[in-house]
């Protein structure tokens, strides 16, 4: 199993709504969604008495049986369909880092599959 977090640039409001849309894109894929689970959350620590921050990051929990090349191919895919395509910040859980920015589908999947593929891995087929 391994645990990703995904987070978008922009403003606070325009960041939440790219991650939101990006887990009903993974949501919506049969092939990744029966491997990850996502939930939506903020990086900053609740504090007692207050509403609470937006949502800045997107959590993935990722099953052995999704290949780092299937995951990848989502996101890129996602990307394609915003205009522009949002900048994404990917990180493990050991702060290795990717940020996947520009239009070039190619380059987005490849920075995730360097991202996954280094770290333990999905234990899965590179599909």
């Amino acid at each position: 199993m391994t645990i990703i977090t995904v987070g978008a640039a922009g403003d606070a409001a325009a960041a939440e709504a790219e991650l939101r849309s990006l887990a009903a894109w993974l949501e919506a894929d049969r092939t990744v969604r029966r491997h990850v689970r996502s939930a939506l959350g903020s990086s900053l620590a609740p504090v007692p008495g207050q509403q609470g921050d937006g949502i800045d990051l997107l959590s993935l929990v990722l099953s052995s049986g999704l290949g780092a090349a299937s995951l990848a191919a989502a996101i890129a895919s996602w990307r394609s369909t915003r205009r522009p395509p949002p900048t994404l910040v990917v990180r493990r859980p050991d702060g290795t880092r990717v940020e996947i920015s520009g239009h070039s589908r190619e380059e987005a999947e490849r920075l995730m599959r360097s991202l996954l593929d280094d770290g333990e891995g999905t234990g899965g087929p590179a599909a």
